[in-house]
């Protein structure tokens, strides 16, 4: 039987209508922060979508030195509680055992890294918080090897568990999207959250920063979502040129609003044949 993720008056579910776990690649500044969460909330909710708001404190996995990581954790914090007296649901992504219990404190779904996807003492911490979890996929990995990650999580006592494609590293400074891959997950009877944006990347091609595909956002989607998942993820920004992180990847904020109607055409299609 397939799972599903509750939160309040929300159901995430490979079988239920689409959500959205949308909002910006890290936190830059409070004004843009909670203009991009009022407007996304407005676009998404006017189409029926379940609305989970996402951004980073801290992108520890960066390119270069010289690379924005963002406010840092308490700054973050800050923020996150500013969010939730206003009634978003939050997801943001920790990378130390440290973080996870303040972060716990704010949010309400925690986000696993790809890259920090087998690392035990992370997991465990993060299981033991009592949230759910959003794990994405590392791109080094199998489908199959995700049953692995899935056991540890319920060895620490909680399968409220995401699952999360991010793309397949295919040759140097490219990822690709194995959608036969990606129904493979499915098989393991948990919600499918499809990132889009981080598929996009081009990892390296900046030279310093990673390039990406931003254009291709809706064919990949659509594509995604064809599969019959239980939700997008999407990082979005008013400017992609002038975003501090990943803004060749971001789909433009005044875009979105279409690509999210076509998208939803596509989740009705086949929810509901």
């Amino acid at each position: 039987m397939t799972k599903s993720i509750k939160l309040s008056n929300i159901e995430i579910s490979n079988s239920k209508k689409l959500s959205l776990i949308a909002g910006l690649n890290v936190l830059e500044d409070d004004q843009q922060t909670f203009e991009v969460a009022e407007k996304l909330k407005n676009i998404i909710e006017s189409q029926g979508n379940a609305f989970i708001f996402k951004a980073s404190f801290d992108k520890a996995n960066r390119s270069s030195i010289d690379s924005y990581r963002g406010p840092g954790l308490d700054k973050g914090l800050e923020t996150f509680k500013e969010l939730k007296k206003n009634g978003y649901k939050l997801i943001t992504d920790v990378h130390e055992i440290n973080q996870v219990e303040k972060i716990s404190e704010v949010v309400d779904i925690i986000q696993i890294p790809a890259f920090l996807c087998r690392q035990t003492d992370l997991i465990k911490e993060a299981c033991q918080v009592g949230k759910p979890l959003n794990i994405k996929k590392g791109q080094f990995l199998s489908p199959d090897q995700m049953k692995n990650i899935i056991d540890k999580c319920n060895s620490f006592g909680n399968d409220q568990i995401m699952l999360c494609e991010r793309g397949t590293s295919f040759g140097y400074d490219n990822l690709v999207v194995d959608m036969l891959g990606m129904s493979k997950l499915k098989s393991f009877h948990h919600p499918i959250i499809f990132d889009v944006t981080h598929s996009l990347q081009l990892p390296g091609k900046g030279g310093t920063s990673a390039s990406g595909r931003g254009e291709q956002a809706e064919d990949l989607a659509k594509s995604g979502v064809s599969l019959g998942i239980a939700g997008l993820f999407i990082e979005v920004h008013p400017n992609p040129k002038k975003a501090l992180c990943d803004g060749p990847s971001a789909t433009p904020l005044d875009q979105f609003e279409s690509l999210l109607q076509k998208v939803n055409a596509v989740d009705e299609a086949v929810k509901n044949s």
